[in-house]
């Protein structure tokens, strides 16, 4: 299934065809209202860490230490891309940022990382992958044995 994630500046007007609306920054954007953005959500949890952010404002770090380190927070934080994920499975989702340059912020990242978990829940629904015991006793319980039908 194909998820549409845009990215925006927060800054842009809010279009209608936006879908749901949510803010992935540490920060609330300098002189802007919450009621003039209208958001669904201000997410901070998917965000960069306070600590990385700065590394990368202030250029201590590069964009691939960056990126590698992003990475490494999400994969983490177990569970932060799950309010993300549902949101894109309901219909286009938006994620905003204050970021002057998108394509050079953590939201190409994250819109990745959102993709390939989805990708990942597809496959794991789509195989019916069975992944405890109780989970094959259940399945085998149902399944009607080979040495009990009958022949009409």
């Amino acid at each position: 299934m194909a998820h549409d994630i845009q990215l925006k500046r927060i800054y842009a007007a809010p279009e209608a065809d936006d879908g749901a609306r949510v803010l992935v920054d540490r920060l609330w954007p300098r002189g802007k209202r919450r009621d003039t953005l209208a958001l669904n959500d201000w997410y901070r949890d998917a965000s960069p860490s306070n600590g990385l952010r700065r590394d990368w404002h202030q250029n201590r770090i590069s964009h691939a230490v960056f990126t590698r380190r992003y990475r490494w927070e999400i994969a983490d934080s177990v569970g932060c891309l799950l309010p993300l994920m549902r949101l894109a499975r309901h219909g286009r989702l938006t994620l905003l940022s204050a970021a002057r340059d998108l394509e050079q912020s953590h939201l190409p990242i994250l819109r990745k990382a959102l993709l390939t978990a989805l990708a990942e829940e597809d496959r794991e629904a789509d195989g019916r992958t069975l992944s405890s015991p109780p989970c094959y006793a259940a399945a085998l319980a149902s399944a009607p044995a080979d040495d009990q039908r009958t022949d009409s």
